[in-house]
């Protein structure tokens, strides 16, 4: 009676839209950690190629110190030097290689795959969108209407207040009217009618749980509310951080790595005409590997923040 029936169907229904909503953060959680893995992945392979550059690179300048110092024009130390640096690359690739395997087996295993299964170098990352579309206020909206944990939020929320409105109307009683058949031998020759009424008579028990179901429905109402704020800081936090790596990544093409070359070549000229210490030239050598791994990071830490963002929304920007 008195529509009992459909609020218990109303509830169901809205379980099932928080499972699938579920289902959905889940996803969405998994595939925000294939994206980060993926640019952690490519930030350690281009990492280590830069790296082996910059090893041919001291190989060669190594023979430039020897030609020198064979010469009379520079110091033993300099090819030393030279050889501590092809040193400590050669241990710094090492170390790549095993943080690299390490970001390979969680690949792998992000994607259902064996442990030691083989991946394909990264060649590129997805370029960011455009700043239009990452327009904050517009965003926003998206993660208030799509967001997969807050319609999970959003379908508690709705099952409280039904669960509260069939909590009260668990005040009226309920009827239930059966018929069944009574067999003797092999024929049915009598028919049994039920007719049983439940009344609630313990009002003290029901005004308990009309207010435990007030407290469940107000619970279930902060949590949304917090979930929303909590969702809308990092959409907020994950825009910011990729539009500093977008900038970032700018000057350093624009600016920096190209003034770091020729910082480079014009004391590698120096060095050979005697007019420089070999120390120089390696500070110079060093700028120029120090700008490029900062280009690389600034480009894996955007592709992080795009994928916390897309975690956000539940769907791909």
């Amino acid at each position: 009676w008195f529509g009992k029936r459909d609020l218990k169907r109303e509830i169901a229904s809205l379980e099932a839209e928080g499972a699938q909503g579920k289902a959905m953060g889940n996803w969405a959680d998994l595939s925000s950690r294939i994206k980060t893995g993926y640019a952690q992945f490519f930030y350690i392979n281009q990492n280590e190629r830069l790296t082996r550059e910059i090893l041919d690179l001291m190989v060669r300048l190594e023979k430039i110190a020897q030609v020198r110092y064979a010469g009379g024009l520079a110091a033993q130390q300099d090819v030393i030097r030279t050889q501590v640096e092809q040193t400590n690359l050669k241990n710094e690739l090492i170390a790549l290689e095993s943080e690299g395997h390490h970001v390979q087996t969680q690949l792998n295993t992000l994607v259902a795959r064996p442990a030691h299964a083989p991946l394909a170098q990264p060649e590129r990352l997805r370029p960011l969108p455009e700043p239009a579309r990452l327009d904050y206020a517009a965003l926003q909206e998206r993660v208030r209407g799509r967001s997969p944990q807050l319609l999970i939020e959003e379908a508690k929320t709705r099952s409280a207040e039904k669960t509260r409105e069939l909590t009260y109307r668990n005040r009226y009683p309920d009827v239930t009217v059966g018929v069944a058949p009574l067999q003797s031998g092999s024929s049915i020759k009598e028919w049994m009618v039920m007719v049983e009424m439940n009344i609630p008579l313990q009002q003290s028990s029901r005004r308990s749980q009309e207010r435990e179901a007030e407290a469940m429905l107000a619970a279930a109402r902060s949590r949304k509310e917090s979930a929303t704020n909590q969702a809308l800081a990092e959409l907020s936090q994950s825009l910011s951080a990729l539009e500093a790596a977008r900038r970032t990544e700018t000057t350093i093409a624009n600016s920096l790595l190209p003034q770091a070359e020729l910082t480079y070549q014009s004391a590698l000229a120096s060095y050979q005409n005697g007019k420089l210490d070999f120390s120089t030239l390696l500070d110079s050598q060093r700028q120029i590997r120090q700008a490029k791994q900062s280009q690389i990071k600034v480009q894996a830490e955007g592709q992080a923040r795009l994928a916390d963002i897309e975690r956000l929304l539940g769907e791909e920007l």
